[in-house]
């Protein structure tokens, strides 16, 4: 996808149509029978980055959009892959058990990869210098990602661009942070995917990706190109796509249109348009993501769970009281 053509982002109403629907409407749209063939390798990318089963409904991508991608994929080839990256603070597998992946994967005869323990190609990215990336995913030929539509402290946004960091294999990734935005435009580059499908039926406002607060809106979007996909739902949720800094330079990239003069919507935008609570950085997370930079702190103590948790409730009580801003 390049800047100098008109892209197309759709919108539909999970309360108007099923999710069976809406799926097969997203892929007959991007022509995916034309270009899924028997031998395709698929990938399917949700967004599986938490464990916790209170938060599982509204952090990760829903079950529901996820089944129904896979059962709809697996009719134009039998080999589809869902896959995630361990996580800083439980493997991959954990948060796939606690979503129902294994189970899924069961009934519908589908391979389940922890990227993290993927076969290791090296890219030769002067930020990925030490490790590779998934096989499973360079060599695909068609990678799916499924993002949920979240607020983010550091990236303003979370969504299609942003859930290809869970491709990176690394449980020790927030390493990198220094690199985020970068890095995130960089690995749609090296990863190509084909097709974006946006969970918007329980988003995430506030502080999020994963510790803000549920936002039902119920609707599912969806482009290739997406830089498109990214900024229209930012605008659908009334934030300003120029604030989220990888989303702009996948877009000065080519990666991708971020103007709405280049982006056609097609779907009821009107009907889910709404203002999210944004997330607000403030001097907790900037501290703690400008510590990420130092290798003993991230793993001495932000993985060190008898340090981190009790100081976690300590800076949460002194948000609610107002000391953190």
């Amino acid at each position: 996808m390049t800047t100098s053509s008109q892209s197309t982002v759709l919108i539909r109403s999970a309360k108007a149509q099923t999710l069976d629907a809406i799926v097969a409407d997203i892929l007959q749209y991007y022509q995916a029978s034309s270009r899924i063939h028997a031998d395709s390798r698929v990938v399917i990318k949700p967004n599986l980055c938490s464990e916790s089963r209170s938060k599982i409904a509204h952090a990760n991508t829903d079950h529901r959009l996820l089944e129904c991608v896979c059962r709809q994929l697996k009719e134009f080839t039998e080999h589809v892959v869902v896959g995630e990256s361990d996580g800083i603070r439980a493997p991959a597998e954990l948060a796939m058990e606690e979503s129902g992946v294994f189970e899924l994967a069961k009934t519908l005869d589908l391979q389940v990869v922890n990227f993290s323990k993927d076969r290791l190609v090296d890219t030769g990215h002067k930020m990925l210098q030490g490790f590779g990336l998934p096989a499973t995913l360079l060599e695909a030929d068609y990678v799916v990602t499924l993002p949920v539509l979240k607020t983010h402290a550091l990236t303003v946004f979370s969504g299609a661009i942003k859930n290809q960091w869970g491709c990176v294999p690394r449980y020790d990734r927030i390493l990198l942070h220094k690199y985020l935005d970068q890095l995130l435009c960089d690995l749609n580059g090296l990863l190509k995917p084909s097709l974006a499908i946006m969970d918007g039926l329980i988003c995430v406002e506030g502080r999020g990706p994963v510790n803000g607060k549920p936002r039902e809106v119920g609707a599912i979007l969806a482009s290739d190109d997406l830089v498109a996909l990214d900024a229209t739902a930012m605008r659908l949720v009334g934030l300003e796509p120029r604030e989220s800094r990888h989303i702009v330079l996948s877009h000065e990239g080519g990666f991708g249109q971020l103007e709405e003069s280049g982006i056609t919507v097609d779907g009821p935008f009107d009907e889910f348009a709404c203002q999210f609570e944004p997330a607000v950085l403030d001097w907790a997370i900037r501290a703690m993501n400008y510590c990420t930079r130092s290798s003993f702190f991230t793993k001495k103590i932000l993985m060190n769970d008898r340090i981190f948790q009790p100081t976690k409730q300590l800076v949460n009580l002194s948000r609610k009281i107002g000391l953190v801003r």
